[in-house]
């Protein structure tokens, strides 16, 4: 079990809370969390209409995630050294240019290369963002209310989920793929227009250099951690990628029916977000515990009940209420763990996050072909349970 110990003694000066909270700043950042996650899911929706526009095939069209995916990691891992000496304000400001650019450079692309070089744009901004939301956080609010900040501010993965996918099929059908991903601009100016107003100047903190990343990782509990991360993560990519042919194949779930459960996933999921915050209040470890405990059960009452579609959309809702918990929870344990370098945690932890995402896409892959959708929902609770 990982611990929720006192970090090891800094060598670096940690900045000091404010006394008060810059709530309209946390919520700024909120909004541009939405306008990433959201820009980041649009392809999926979008892919068929693309790929015509386009002139080629949806694997190649594909490759605009797969672009954004691998930015996101390379830069989550290098951000905070180069840009150790800049204003984190103006750091941040600039990941919301980058959004805009991204989805404009998307919006009028005359083919894949404008449009896999804006996706790259999306996943600098992405991987930035996501690498100094924590540290952020810590000096926006006092320190009690960390964990409401990041609560707040991973609600827009949140609310992200649950709208970005179906609003963006039902309006690439009412107006075009690339005036939804104008839309996506549009977001991103407002999100730029608010964190210009309200967030305030902050100097770099903390040693950020490639070396720090090495450093940080001998620190106490920070490489179990990360293990734990990893492992956790990968089980809920392995559940939920497989999610729609286990509901399919063996639940014998319709169109609509997966409509609808997708759409439970999401607002449970938002739920636990919501709830992290005063769930980390009262005890982090016991909430690192119980989380991916939950998560197995449900794992396991998969395999029992798959075939009551009924249970399995109350399954679904759960499993997506626990793990709207996770990434708020790892990121309020980062910032206990090293809060002197809370921006290189946060690195590596979205760098664990991005690789958790292919290892799951593929072991799951590799689990369904060899066992089917049963023993997918097996191995996601063998992962979440593996690190207890």
């Amino acid at each position: 079990m990982i611990e929720s110990s006192h970090p090891a003694q800094p060598s670096h000066a940690t900045p000091a809370p404010p006394q008060k909270a810059a709530w309209g700043a946390v919520f700024a950042l909120a909004l541009g969390v939405f306008g990433l996650v959201t820009a980041e899911f649009l392809p999926a929706s979008l892919l068929t209409p693309m790929a015509a526009s386009l002139g080629v095939t949806e694997g190649m069209a594909g490759q605009a995630v797969t672009t954004t995916a691998a930015l996101a990691l390379a830069t989550s891992l290098v951000i905070a050294a180069a840009t150790r000496g800049i204003d984190r304000r103006w750091v941040l400001l600039a990941f919301s240019v980058m959004l805009i650019g991204s989805n404009l450079l998307v919006a009028f692309a005359p083919g894949l290369g404008a449009v896999l070089l804006g996706r790259g744009l999306l996943g600098i901004a992405l991987g930035g963002f996501w690498t100094m939301a924590a540290a952020t956080a810590m000096r926006l609010v006092p320190e009690q209310d960390v964990p409401q900040a990041l609560s707040i501010v991973f609600s827009g993965v949140s609310v992200a989920t649950i709208a970005a996918a179906p609003l963006g099929s039902y309006l690439g059908d009412a107006v075009g793929w690339r005036n939804v991903f104008l839309m996506a601009a549009a977001i991103g100016v407002l999100a730029l227009a608010w964190q210009w107003r309200t967030l305030p100047r902050m100097a770099p903190s903390g040693s950020a250099s490639l070396g720090t990343l090495l450093e940080v990782m001998r620190r106490p509990q920070m490489a179990r951690g990360m293990m734990a991360v990893l492992l956790v993560f990968v089980g809920h990519f392995t559940f939920f990628t497989y999610l729609r042919p286990f509901l399919e194949h063996v639940a014998g779930v319709g169109v609509n029916g997966l409509s609808a459960i997708l759409l439970g996933f999401g607002v449970a999921n938002f739920a636990g977000t919501s709830l992290a915050g005063a769930l980390l209040q009262r005890n982090l470890r016991l909430t690192l515990l119980l989380m991916p405990l939950a998560m197995g059960l449900m794992g396991l009452a998969f395999v029992a009940l798959g075939q009551a579609p009924l249970a399995d959309g109350l399954l679904v809702a759960l499993w997506g209420m626990a793990f709207g918990t996770v990434p708020v929870t790892w990121s309020t344990w980062i910032t206990v763990t090293v809060p002197d370098e809370a921006e290189s945690g946060g690195g590596l932890l979205v760098a664990i996050i991005q690789l958790s995402i292919a290892v799951g896409a593929a072991a799951g892959g590799a689990v369904f072909d060899a066992s089917g959708a049963r023993g997918v929902c097996l191995a996601a609770t063998m992962y979440c349970w593996w690190p207890r």
